[in-house]
């Protein structure tokens, strides 16, 4: 899943989407960060600067593959306070910082804050605002349901980039993921966490009814994406 070979220009970050949950890699012009690894062998990541859990649950947390994956790259990891508990006796504790809604760090000059994530079934979720030494923003907003509060903190940061929960997990769906679109107002939208591309496609079909100024963009697996200024492949 590594983006050590993509071509960034001024103003511009990469991602891909590596399984059917949350599991994205995030590259910026100086830095690479992956979120949620899960159902990926550690290998795939060969330079990482940091892992960010946003909860504690299977299709979001593997302890055994982070503590693989932080041997092999000596990256930071950033955690929600139940996975941060789980995590404390395999990762070594001046890597492993705990991130609380509010908590904002850096990983060289990128900017990662953690925020309120509405998802019931965990006990401490987040979601994660990164903002790359450019100021390109990503939202990654874990398993969360829209809620009120999202469009206070994106009218903040505005983000550019923001990924959507659209089924497995409870309540979650095209519909439900469409709503968190019209509270950030971002440039690009990306469905994620399904194994459907039923659920893709019928995201960016609302999108498109709705007549949202936002983007919409299916991503296929294991493809790299470049967001910015624009939107290229």
């Amino acid at each position: 899943m590594s983006l050590e070979n993509v071509v960034l220009k001024k103003n511009e970050i990469a991602f891909k989407w590596f399984n059917n949950y949350a599991g994205v890699s995030l590259r910026t012009p100086t830095r690479n960060l992956v979120i949620d690894p899960v159902d990926v062998s550690a290998k795939a990541f060969s330079t990482l600067d940091a892992i960010l859990i946003t909860h504690e649950q299977y299709d979001h947390l593997d302890g055994l593959l982070v503590r693989k994956i932080q041997e092999l790259t000596d990256c930071q990891v950033l955690a929600d306070p139940t996975s941060t508990r789980k995590l404390e006796h395999s990762i070594p504790p001046e890597k492993l910082r705990e991130m609380q809604p509010g908590t904002e760090t850096k990983i060289g000059d990128v900017t990662v804050r953690a925020e309120i994530c509405n998802h019931q079934l965990a006990k401490t979720p987040v979601t994660f605002l990164i903002t790359s030494e450019e100021n390109v923003t990503v939202f990654h907003t874990a398993d969360s349901l829209p809620f009120a509060e999202m469009k206070d903190v994106c009218e903040k940061h505005k983000p550019d980039l923001v990924f959507c929960t659209v089924g497995i997990a409870p309540g979650a769906s095209p519909k439900a993921g469409a709503e968190i679109v019209k509270l950030v107002n971002p440039k690009v939208a990306a469905p994620y966490h399904s194994a459907s591309k039923t659920d893709l496609i019928e995201f960016c079909r609302i999108l498109k009814k709705e007549k949202l100024k936002t983007k919409s963009l299916i991503p296929e697996r294991g493809n790299a994406y470049i967001v910015g200024k624009e939107l290229r492949k």
